[in-house]
């Protein structure tokens, strides 16, 4: 049996132990009892980024947006359905620029869409400009 993974509840933000093996088992949280993964990307505010960011042992692929921007309404649909298609491999998250402008600034994020991949707390690599979502998962699976 291999060390458990922490995985950060989508619903309710708390910290879960979960056998590696079982991550794609439809493990739930201990807390609220909802799914830790259902294939959707997760709306983070500044203080849930930090707790998804710091306690998921999987990478965390972020994608930096804004409503007025075109691209990024385009690529929304596209970035969902890569959720479907990484989880449990990785949790992707959504950052609404306009709503967490510390956060935008924090990561010197210039232009939108920017996606970023975090693992252990730490930013391991940055994609700018609107993608696909075969391009998203390839990209990714290619950084992980």
């Amino acid at each position: 049996m291999s060390d458990p993974l922490h995985i950060v509840c989508p619903n309710c933000s708390s910290t879960n132990r979960v056998p590696a093996e079982r991550t794609g088992a439809g493990p739930r949280c201990g807390k609220c009892h909802q799914a830790l993964f259902n294939g959707h990307p997760v709306e983070l505010d500044e203080a849930a980024f930090e707790r998804h960011v710091a306690s998921n042992d999987v990478p965390v692929v972020v994608d930096f947006w804004a409503p007025w921007c075109g691209p990024c309404r385009a690529m929304a649909p596209e970035f969902d359905k890569a959720a479907g298609m990484l989880e449990p491999a990785a949790r992707l998250v959504k950052v609404n620029t306009e709503l967490a402008q510390g956060l935008a600034q924090r990561f010197n994020i210039r232009s939108i869409p920017t996606m970023a991949m975090f693992r252990g707390g730490r930013e391991i690599a940055r994609q700018s400009g609107a993608m696909g979502a075969q391009a998203i998962a390839t990209w990714v699976k290619a950084n992980v």
